[in-house]
Formats: structure tokens, C-alpha cells, sequence
């Protein structure tokens, strides 16, 4: 049950929301093995006027950029698992993107089971009720 927020820029081009939402889910189906029934996305375009990498302006450089952060349950994925989906994120978002400044970022929360739910029940409770049977 991933909640997945992606920022964005880019020097020009078409509404790629759809895109970049769908792509995302998939990306976390395949490489983190979440289900994409409950994942939930949020795709923010921003101004590139206001995006700033060391003083500068990607889209000044004809540059786009992202930050992309999913949030998962704790102990689900391993650090290969993990690495494999932040690689093919990025590979990803550059592709739907075009060029990319490499500032750009892919961050994965573990949160504890007990802090982090949907539909008003944690993810260790939604556990706990599997186990019990």
C-alpha cells in the first residue's frame, strides 16, 4: 500500500501526470512487489522557476528534474529489492522526462507497521488480523 509522491519539472512539454502516476505504480508493483490496487500516487508538476540545484536552474539547462518518495511498510523489501526499484525509478522518470539533472531523487520511507495505514487501520493491525486467521 505505497503512497507515492512525485514532484517534477521540466523545461517544456505535455501534462505527463497520468503517465508519471501510472508508471510509478507499476514501477512499484514490479520491483517492490506492492500491490498497485492500493497504491496511491500524487503527482505534482512544479515551476521550474522555483526549482534549484546548486544555485541554479535545471530547466535554464534545458534539464528536468524529479523527486520521487514512496512510502512502504518496513521490513517488506530487501536492500536489493530496494536498490533495484530506486535505479529503475530513475531510469524511468528520465525517459518520460528527457534529460535529467542528476539531483534528482528517489527516496523510499520503511515506516513501522504501527505508524503507517490506510483505511483507518495500520498496516501491523492489517497483519495481526491475517495471522489470527
Amino acid at each position: 500500500m505505497p503512497m507515492i509522491t512525485i514532484r517534477f519539472i521540466q523545461p517544456e512539454g505535455v501534462d505527463l501526470r497520468a503517465t508519471l502516476a501510472e508508471a510509478a505504480s507499476g514501477w512499484s508493483a514490479q520491483h517492490l512487489g506492492k500491490d498497485k490496487d492500493v497504491t496511491a500516487v500524487l503527482v505534482e508538476p512544479v515551476d521550474p522557476a522555483g526549482w534549484f540545484i546548486a544555485g541554479r536552474r535545471p530547466a535554464d539547462a534545458g534539464l528536468s528534474a524529479f523527486w520521487l518518495d514512496v512510502k512502504i511498510t518496513a521490513g517488506t523489501n530487501t536492500k536489493a529489492e530496494t536498490a533495484r526499484f530506486v535505479r529503475e525509478a530513475f531510469a524511468g522518470m528520465e525517459r518520460l522526462l528527457g534529460p535529467l539533472h542528476p539531483e534528482s531523487y528517489v527516496l523510499v520511507h520503511a515506516v513501522d507497521g504501527h505508524a503507517y495505514g490506510f483505511g483507518g487501520r495500520t498496516q501491523e493491525q492489517r497483519w495481526a488480523q491475517v495471522q489470527a486467521g
